[in-house]
């Protein structure tokens, strides 16, 4: 296992200074964005993609300090209702598809959309509840125009030999594990997971359970290291679905934490450990949303905390078990 960072948090840095902080504090891979909500700035796709000399200067700068890309993010909704909006999300995966084919990236973490309750929509509904009756109606239309779509993208991304990780996110169709193995077992195995427990602590998914159920299926494409802490006095009076900005955090009943301080050291090691059994040897990448501390200072802290739990090294035979 080794340890990234998605690069947003840094876009006030070039590349060059970015990658250089990273590795300096013990980091072994970025995950930068090529577009939709990550944006583009340290790779963008129109300065990249199908330019050998610049795509060569960036495996340049990363094999000088020891680094890899780990997956290119791209995080927008191709499903929504509004046609240009879809287009332009879709443009965004393709050509980020693409990109990652002429890097020898192996993912792209990505949302997997949120379309209407209907054709005449004109904003994305997400759906909880199958009562009163047009819900669950609508909620089969919405899952007829994600698997039509997908089908087509997973089938383009195997064409590139690039798997699709999926961040299972509120306000998109596929918010937790069994979503996504239902549109996984609709398209094809290169739809798989980023697997983000940030928005599954708060619903109340088990971590670990989620893990095995995923890894059994062999759909963990990608992790995102970070964590959540819900505060269970807001959370009683007012549940967890919540409104308020995120930078209202005495009056959240949730929010995005540094790795450690949602859930401690014991809890990431259970998570490095279960991700181990599922054979996912892959990146942590940490993702920074903790709005209680500065992004280098919550990056730090999270990779020293994930270096004391990641297993750098593969087993050794079981010896005592002969």
């Amino acid at each position: 296992m080794d340890i990234g960072i998605h690069t947003p948090p840094l876009y006030g840095e070039s590349l060059e200074d970015a990658v250089a902080y990273l590795a300096g504090i013990g980091v072994d891979a970025i995950e930068p964005g090529v577009g939709g909500y990550p944006g583009d700035t340290h790779l963008p796709r129109d300065e990249f993609l199908d330019d050998e000399d610049a795509q060569a200067e960036v495996r340049e700068l990363l094999d000088e300090h020891g680094m890899h890309i780990s997956a290119l993010a791209t995080h927008n909704n191709p499903l929504h209702p509004d046609d240009e909006q879809a287009a332009a999300a879709d443009t965004e995966l393709r050509e980020a598809i693409e990109l990652a084919d002429q890097l020898d990236v192996n993912a792209v973490t990505c949302f997997s959309g949120l379309p209407g309750g209907g054709p005449n929509d004109e904003v994305p509904n997400w759906i909880t509840a199958p009562w009163p009756t047009e819900h669950a109606d609508a909620h089969e239309y919405q899952w007829e125009v994600a698997v039509d779509y997908w089908s087509d993208l997973a089938e383009y991304a195997d064409d590139h030999g690039v798997d699709l990780a999926i961040e299972m996110h509120p306000n998109m169709l596929v918010y937790e594990p069994h979503g996504l193995l239902r549109l996984r077992e609709a398209t094809n195995e290169r739809v798989g997971a980023n697997f983000d427990p940030s928005h599954l602590y708060w619903q109340g998914i088990s971590i670990t359970d989620a893990i095995r159920l995923l890894g059994e299926a062999d759909a963990i494409h990608h992790f995102h290291a970070k964590d959540t802490r819900v505060y269970e006095e807001q959370a009683r009076e007012k549940g967890v679905l919540d409104t308020a900005p995120y930078d209202d955090e005495p009056n959240r009943s949730w929010i995005f934490r540094s790795v450690g301080y949602g859930h401690g050291e014991s809890h990431w090691k259970d998570v490095v450990s279960t991700l181990r059994m599922v054979d996912y040897d892959g990146t942590l990448s940490i993702e920074h949303e903790d709005s209680l501390t500065s992004s280098r200072e919550g990056l730090e802290k999270a990779v020293q905390l994930l270096d004391r739990a990641i297993f750098r090294e593969q087993p050794g035979e079981a010896y005592w078990a002969e």
